[in-house]
């Protein structure tokens, strides 16, 4: 399944997969290297420490380099903002509170709650997907249901 990036987030994770496989490679294997070198490794929690370390990288490595296999690169400039797609910026209320939120929908790798960048895949992402301005959407969340009504669509951060 594709994983839609921007170029820039697709640079970032190059360069975390880069250094990955250099730098953060190199220091936990001479953390095994310096823990062997205490005897001993059927007791040696630092030896099992840096193990586990290993282990935990090498898959972090393997799901950074399976998502750049399924990389496709947007062009933010091509963002339709008839419909809510990916990378556009929605500007929505909440119908029972009356209290308006901003989003930007993006993919799950470049998602930042705090900054309002929702993935698409999260229930609020699939909920707005493919609304229009003046539509009202009923969002399925943990809590119950979210009913929203769109006010603005636009290109993720352009106007």
């Amino acid at each position: 399944m594709p994983v839609y990036l921007t170029q820039k987030a697709l640079d970032k994770l190059k360069a975390d997969i880069h250094h990955a496989r250099t730098v953060e490679r190199k220091r936990i294997s001479n953390d095994i290297a310096e823990a062997r070198a205490h005897g001993d490794l059927s007791e040696n929690a630092e030896y099992d420490a840096a193990k586990d370390a290993q282990g935990k990288l090498e898959a972090r490595i393997a799901q950074m380099e399976n998502t750049l296999a399924e990389a496709r690169v947007l062009d933010e400039d091509d963002v339709d903002t008839t419909k809510i797609r990916i990378l556009s910026t929605v500007r929505y209320v909440n119908s029972k509170t009356g209290m308006e939120k901003v989003v930007t929908l993006v993919s799950a790798p470049e998602a930042d709650v705090s900054q309002g960048r929702i993935p698409i895949t999260s229930p609020i992402g699939k909920g707005l997907l493919g609304k229009a301005v003046g539509e009202e959407a009923i969002i399925h969340v943990p809590a119950g249901e979210l009913h929203v009504k769109i006010l603005e669509i636009t290109r993720d951060g352009h106007g």
